[in-house]
């Protein structure tokens, strides 16, 4: 790591080395302190399922099965140790990688792919999860997340005292997004209005292909600062540690504190898509580097070292991912292309003049195609 700057360890929040140790007297306190051997065991089942899946997404864009694939490969820990800090009242807005988070708010991990088949544009409805459809264009989530913890403010949803009602949003976006204007529009906005809104930044290192080093000369959290927001580094790797600092920042805006912003300093293993090529913008040395760090075999050893992951829970973790590879390459290829018109369907909430002729027109259009074939 660099001694200063966004790839600088400067206030890293970390709970456990790079080898699974314990960082300090207690890795578990004190926003970790209510965690079990079986939310442990929990993360790790998590972390493997979520990455055995998500290769197999991989290989089926490979073979032309998805058009696109956006792996979440080594980013597991900021997303599972960070999603089950949720609760139910909260409401998550995500960018297009949190396949993990999506995961903890239920969210049948098959049926994400119907987008990258080019089937809908979303496929799950976000009330039923409290987690937002993918937004993939790049931060304009934040104002939307931002919007939302205002209003949930306003409806007295926030502050009341009540586990089960109060509630706050948690918005995920990368590095590059926080160069966008629209992230920084939606920090103003949070700060002012003092939204219970958490931003959580995966600072995966690479905006596509641009590094951390170019869009930044300070510590991405730092930010945060600029808008009066608390802010707060965190190993992003360290499944605890995420955890934590996410369970402290929830607690903080769902109390009617206002918004913070959490940097979860990772590593993107993978490409930033499956049309991305990322030996040409970084080097092995690096990859090696992280791969050292990989999020699962930090928390794996761990477990192993206190004697909590026995022989048999990895073979029933194991049988999961298998079982849901198997359903993932059978359900998806079995999806069958729905009708073109199907892309007017939900544009708006109500019926739209606009819509209705352009539906009309295209299907005059399609029909043409017909009548010259049936007249020659």
């Amino acid at each position: 790591m660099d001694a200063t700057g966004p790839l600088s360890s400067d206030g890293l929040v970390q709970l456990l080395d790079h080898q699974g140790n314990a960082v300090g007297d207690d890795v578990y306190s004190p926003y970790a302190a209510h965690l079990t051997p079986d939310d442990l065991r929990a993360f790790w089942r998590d972390m493997t399922v979520l990455r055995s899946w998500d290769l197999e997404a991989t290989s089926l864009q490979r073979q032309g099965e998805l058009g696109l694939w956006v792996q979440s490969l080594g980013q597991e820990a900021a997303q599972i140790g960070s999603g089950h800090a949720l609760r139910e009242p909260d409401f998550v807005f995500p960018s297009y990688r949190e396949h993990g988070v999506a995961m903890t708010r239920d969210v049948d991990l098959v049926e994400i792919l119907r987008i990258f088949r080019g089937l809908q544009h979303g496929a799950w409805n976000p009330q039923d999860h409290g987690f937002h459809l993918y937004s993939l264009v790049i931060g304009t989530h934040a104002l939307h997340a931002t919007g939302y913890a205002m209003a949930m403010d306003r409806d007295g949803l926030v502050a009341s005292g009540h586990p089960e009602r109060d509630g706050a949003t948690v918005c995920y976006f990368g590095d590059g997004a926080t160069s966008q204007g629209d992230v920084s529009e939606a920090m103003v906005f949070a700060s002012v209005h003092q939204a219970p809104v958490v931003f959580f930044v995966q600072n995966n290192q690479f905006a596509i292909s641009e590094p951390a080093t170019r869009q930044s000369r300070v510590p991405i959290a730092d930010r945060g600062k600029g808008f009066g927001i608390p802010s707060v580094r965190v190993d992003g790797n360290d499944v605890i540690a995420c955890h934590a600092v996410t369970q402290w920042a929830l607690q903080h805006a769902r109390s009617g504190n206002g918004p913070v912003l959490i940097e979860a300093f990772t590593y993107r293993m993978g490409a930033h898509t499956t049309s991305d090529d990322p030996t040409r913008y970084r080097s092995k040395a690096q990859e090696t580097y992280w791969a050292e760090r990989d999020p699962i075999a930090r928390l794996d050893a761990h477990l192993t070292q206190r004697g909590e992951l026995s022989d048999e829970f990895r073979a029933l973790v194991t049988a999961e991912a298998k079982a849901l590879g198997q359903r993932t390459r059978e359900s998806v290829r079995g999806w069958e292309r729905p009708a073109t018109t199907t892309m007017f369907d939900h544009v708006y909430a109500l019926p739209h003049a606009t819509v209705d002729a352009d539906r009309a027109w295209f299907e005059r259009y399609e029909r043409s195609f017909a009548d010259v074939e049936a007249a020659g």
